[in-house]
């Protein structure tokens, strides 16, 4: 098997970001019932790693499939503006758009602006945005992903499959962009669930080009450049056209890394809902990957057991202990202004 893993969340930004600007880079989704309301959904994006202030022009765009066809029903726009620097660091300001059916699958910045003008929180305290049942945090925060990421290297270069883990967690103080939405569970429209993915587009000579995406963890950063297809092609696609692209590359490194036959593949990647790469999320039921995904879940594991059939111990990672109880729920940065 070619690997040709490029997100820095798996092999680090020696590689080179989507396209050569970490700003660009989607790091992971978490969707999850609120601790402290369980009639209320928490969608939580991070991007860029180092956690400096966002790309203008950029749209970053977390979306919600709530009736089966794999498009777009609701989608959160999410827009930055230039960065200004001050006596205190750079500032930044940011914008939300709600946008709604068709307005959903337009590639700009669609829909009505549920918060304008926002203020990025580069320090350690969150600044929480309220807008009618909406809360809104957009800012730097600590990275609640916890990977080993040199022995997920280990085990798709082949070298000590048996037990490739390292101990180290390559995300163990570093920081992300967070854009943080909770919302009435209600509002969704689950029936009975709902698939989420988030990507990040540009608009270039008056086209847009679409440069990172992500849903479930760890699959695009897997597909990314596998079977002979452009670095770019996975996340340029829709999730409407991923099985029928990607399911054979997907059964060949299964097979590989696993020994699958190819029904076996095809039976665990339907049972689990692998392709598309949308996040299901089925509200009343306890959440927990890969019935949406929380802040603590360990998906590394959980990603690597799926691919290895359950060759592949448990890393032995642990969380973060940085968590906040309330809103936004992730842990202050780790080297930021007060």
């Amino acid at each position: 098997m070619s690997n040709h893993i490029t997100s820095n969340h798996i092999t680090g930004p020696s590689l080179g970001a989507p396209p050569d600007d970490p700003r660009l880079d989607v790091c992971d989704l978490y969707v999850f019932a609120s601790p402290n309301d369980p009639a209320r959904t928490v969608l939580i994006l991070t991007a860029n790693p180092g956690a400096g202030p966002m790309r203008p022009g950029a749209v970053y765009r977390v979306a919600i499939d709530n009736d089966g066809d794999l498009r777009n029903d609701i989608a959160f726009n999410f827009v930055f503006s230039e960065p200004v620097e001050g006596p205190d660091g750079a500032r930044q300001k940011a914008d939300v758009y709600l946008a709604l059916g068709a307005t959903a699958r337009v590639d700009a910045a669609a829909g009505s602006r549920i918060f304008g003008d926002v203020e990025v929180s580069f320090g350690k305290t969150p600044h929480v945005w309220r807008s009618g049942g909406f809360l809104f945090f957009v800012g730097a925060r600590s990275d609640a992903a916890f990977v080993d990421r040199d022995g997920i290297a280990n085990l798709l270069g082949g070298d000590g499959a048996q037990n490739p883990w390292t101990g180290r967690d390559a995300h163990a103080g570093a920081d992300v962009i967070a854009m943080a939405i909770e919302l009435p569970t209600d509002y969704l429209g689950a029936r009975p669930d709902v698939r989420i993915w988030a990507r990040v587009s540009l608009l270039e000579d008056r086209t847009w080009r679409h440069v990172d995406r992500t849903g479930h963890p760890l699959v695009a950063d897997l597909l990314t450049g596998l079977d002979g297809a452009a670095p770019g092609a996975f996340a340029a696609g829709e999730p409407n056209r991923d099985r029928d692209r990607w399911i054979g590359a997907l059964i060949e490194v299964m097979g590989e890394l696993g020994g699958y036959r190819r029904e076996d593949a095809v039976e665990a990647i339907n049972a689990e809902g692998t392709l598309p790469d949308m996040l299901t999320y089925r509200p009343g039921k306890p959440t927990a990957y890969p019935n949406g995904r929380t802040l603590t879940d360990d998906v590394a594991d959980y990603r690597l057991g799926f691919l290895t059939d359950g060759g592949c111990p448990p890393s032995g990672l642990a969380p973060h202990d940085d968590l906040l109880p309330a809103f936004p729920y992730l842990g202050a940065p780790h080297s930021r202004r007060p």
